[in-house]
């Protein structure tokens, strides 16, 4: 079947640059410096400053995005005896690969190994899309969609089996298709435990509705096969869900604070591809689609400031307790051709914040780089910088949570200074006004711009685990939290020297 058919039969509804690691206080030289300002004053907004390689404060967190290139459908298994696995479709769709580490950030680097490889005629010879790996009674299973070789847009769910405790080792075994009530386009399947029972969601074309595929949730009798009827829990209906096609596809699961949350994709795997929320309370029948409740709007979206695009297809995994959402995003809008044969849909990784409510803030899908900071005043843990207006202060429950994420990166002026980055606005640094307020404001090619930009980042004054920072123009002055605004003052006290002292997370 050929790419128009494919189109043809959707409509119908028938179907970074690793970031170095520098040194604690981010020491950097002049002619990394005059680089990355002649480029920025070039116009470049939507990656940070070329030269200007992130420092890394958050250690136990990724510190790399892209994670992995070319890797769509990203997978990571959640730490499972001291290793990550990481799996997801190629750009040949023709085989299963997983690659392990003991870090996320070994991922990027770490030898990937083929356990599976499609036939060369006849069933599941066709496209191989979106495998998910899952540990499950002591052994490893593979779900993953396969089309065949006459027909490679004819997609079913499929699932492999391995007795093995490490998933790269040889003696996968095809267990079959994963039957469910319709013989129709089915792919994106996944599974989860809860209150003693194994799930299976998936996506799928249902007869009689005009959709390329809706959600889909079942109990599970065992690994290969389900147990209950399917139930119907999201359909594609809304604006930013039917942009090219029809599409509610890719679930990932996450319970927390009392509820069960599925986050998908949808729409084209252009830059109009997405993600929605579902939300159930973890005392609810999940087989009754009236448990569940879709949000009206997207919670991941492309980003022209960040220059990615279609993010989406994510799953979850978790470092030192923290989540962390595992997605897929391109660094360029424009496409020739079908989206689904751009190979460059690259595996990136960032971490899940949580509102006062319960409810997930994923932020923005974040530019190449390294990792991505908060910074919490000691005297109110609770509390974050971030800006509002292009001005610093200090709030709760941020809402937008990328107000609050920076880079520390090398700063614009003196030996060992740094410069903090806004996440969600790259072309934006922090920088001293007026000697007192800080604002994020567009880097400017400039010797006042680079000293007002520029801090010296020390141990922090009331904290040696924690960081305080003084502006590059100051001797005496450190950034400090005073009644909900950053400013610059001298930290006399004890309880001033809490006020300039910062934990980064």
């Amino acid at each position: 079947m050929s790419t128009l058919d494919r189109r043809s039969l959707l409509r119908a509804g028938g179907a970074l640059a690793a970031a170095s690691t520098l040194p604690a206080l981010g020491a950097t030289t002049a002619s990394a410096q005059e680089p990355a300002r002649t480029a920025a004053a070039q116009g470049v907004s939507a990656q940070a400053v070329p030269g200007q390689a992130a420092i890394d404060v958050t250690p136990a967190l990724p510190t790399r995005s892209p994670l992995v290139e070319q890797r769509a459908d990203p997978f990571v298994t959640p730490p499972t005896d001291g290793m990550y696995y990481l799996t997801g479709s190629v750009p040949e769709y023709d085989r299963i690969v997983i690659r392990g580490a003991s870090t996320l950030d070994g991922l990027t680097t770490a030898r990937e190994r083929t356990i599976w490889r499609r036939p060369t005629s006849g069933k599941l010879g066709g496209y191989i899309w979106a495998p998910e790996l899952h540990r499950i009674d002591g052994k490893w299973y593979v779900y993953f969609a396969a089309g065949d070789s006459d027909e490679p847009f004819r997609i079913r769910t499929y699932v492999l089996e391995s007795a093995n405790a490490d998933p790269r080792a040889d003696g996968w075994v095809l267990r079959g298709q994963v039957t469910t009530a319709w013989d129709t386009f089915t792919l994106d399947a996944t599974t989860f435990e809860h209150r003693g029972k194994r799930y299976f969601l998936w996506a799928q074309s249902e007869p009689g509705i005009a959709t390329n595929s809706n959600l889909y949730i079942a109990e599970m009798a065992s690994p290969l096969a389900l147990k209950s009827a399917p139930v119907r829990i999201a359909v594609p209906t809304l604006s930013w869900e039917i942009q090219g096609f029809k599409v509610n596809e890719g679930a990932a699961v996450l319970i927390r604070n009392g509820r069960v949350f599925v986050t998908y994709s949808a729409s084209a795997t252009d830059s109009r591809y997405c993600m929605g929320l579902l939300t159930a309370d973890e005392n609810a029948n999940l087989l009754d689609a009236r448990s569940w409740t879709k949000s009206q709007t997207p919670i991941f979206t492309t980003n022209t400031e960040t220059g990615q695009y279609g993010p989406g297809h994510n799953s979850f995994t978790t470092v030192d307790g923290a989540d962390v959402m595992v997605y897929h995003a391109r660094d360029y809008r424009d496409i020739t051709g079908d989206p689904l044969f751009d190979p460059n849909r690259h595996a990136r990784v960032q971490r899940v914040h949580w509102n006062d409510d319960g409810t997930p803030s994923f932020g923005v899908p974040v530019g190449k780089g390294g990792p991505i900071s908060r910074l919490s005043p000691l005297d109110a843990p609770t509390l974050f910088v971030r800006h509002y207006d292009y001005k610093l202060r200090v709030d709760g429950n941020v809402r937008t949570v990328a107000d609050s994420q920076f880079r520390f990166v090398p700063g614009f002026f003196g030996a060992g200074t740094v410069a903090l980055q806004s996440v969600n606005y790259p072309n934006r640094y922090a920088r001293v006004v007026d000697g007192v307020t800080i604002r994020v404001d567009p880097y400017e090619d400039s010797d006042a711009y680079g000293r007002a930009a520029s801090f010296v980042r020390v141990e922090g004054l009331a904290d040696k685990t924690a960081v305080s920072l003084r502006p590059h123009d100051s001797r005496t002055g450190y950034l400090s939290h005073d009644s909900g605004r950053l400013v610059v003052a001298e930290p006399g006290s004890s309880d001033a020297r809490k006020r300039a002292t910062f934990k980064v997370g």
